[in-house]
């Protein structure tokens, strides 16, 4: 037996054990957890534990649940957690259905598909920082589009249905600023969704509507009855994919509304990072991200067990 044969039976005897191939595979994303997602996690958990400040980050003193104690007194805390709830929540349940209507829309065939496609793929590539620009331009409380549109139509303005004011003041008022960002998520993350979930809605086999379409089904019936039941393994996976953007997400609100007026539209995430970076107190900001991991893996783990419930059945 050659050299090249004998080395080539070695990396074949190698290649053929499952499990040390499947370990060698996994590596490089174990690697990359641990490295961005363990360390930092552990360096938060040793932060929130100490008084460690912008000035002096260092863990020299323990101080335990105080700063826990903290952030639960804080009035802006209780805030935070309810909007950053309602938030994800609308806009989960917005996007879910958005993405399944258009997947059931480009599931079919029409004039000028592949130009739409690109059209509503447009939002997702675009950067956040650049979305955010936009829509405080088409929100603005001055020079807004919106409600020039709405003046026009005889909804806003002088004698309109919705109050003689020519201006909403979208990121001025609290509940019109949560649902900007609402909006705004909706407007980013749908492409995505939709994506996602007509990867799922082409995968069923076409000879299931057609059977459903000889049975005289109509197309409510065909929705609910085939295509949701099919579709909810992917539908849990573009639930735990946007629970997990909008919930952790600081950059839009950033540059929004900066959780004004006062914290009516605070977010958690933002609630972190003011008190850890502008206000200099990394231990309160640490424990208050840390609030945001209990959530999540309950969450998470609640959507993976529905997800095998929903492929077992």
């Amino acid at each position: 037996m050659s050299d090249a044969t004998a080395r080539a039976t070695r990396h074949a005897g190698v290649t053929d054990r499952s499990t040390l191939l499947g370990a060698l595979m996994l590596a490089p994303a174990i690697v990359y957890i641990v490295a961005l997602v363990g360390i930092p996690f552990l360096l938060a958990i040793g932060l929130s534990l100490s008084n460690a400040t912008v000035g002096d980050p260092g863990f020299h003193t323990f101080v335990g649940f105080k700063n826990f104690e903290r952030v639960l007194n804080d009035p802006a805390f209780p805030v935070a957690l309810r909007n950053s709830i309602l938030v994800t929540l609308a806009t989960l349940v917005i996007t879910i259905i958005l993405a399944t209507a258009e997947s059931e829309l480009f599931a079919r065939n029409f004039r000028f598909k592949r130009f739409w496609q690109i059209i509503i793929i447009l939002p997702w590539a675009m950067p956040v920082s650049l979305a955010a620009v936009n829509w405080l331009w088409l929100l603005d409380s001055q020079f807004s589009p919106v409600d020039w549109i709405l003046v026009k139509t005889g909804l806003l303005g002088p004698g309109g249905v919705w109050g003689p004011a020519r201006h909403l003041y979208y990121y001025g008022r609290e509940w019109l600023g949560l649902g900007s960002l609402t909006l705004i998520n909706v407007w980013r993350l749908l492409p995505l969704a939709t994506i996602i979930v007509l990867a799922g809605r082409t995968s069923i086999p076409h000879e299931v509507f057609e059977q459903a379409q000889v049975d005289g089904a109509g197309f409510f019936r065909v929705l609910f009855r085939i295509t949701v039941p099919a579709l909810m393994p992917i539908l849990v996976v573009v639930t735990m994919f946007t629970a997990l953007m909008v919930f952790g997400d600081m950059a839009l609100i950033a540059m929004t509304t900066h959780g004004g007026p006062g914290h009516s539209t605070q977010l958690i995430p933002y609630l972190a990072y003011v008190k850890g970076v502008e206000g200099g107190a990394l231990s309160e900001g640490a424990a208050v991200a840390l609030f945001m991991f209990p959530i999540l893996l309950a969450a998470a783990i609640g959507a993976l067990r529905f997800a095998s419930r929903s492929e077992s059945n």
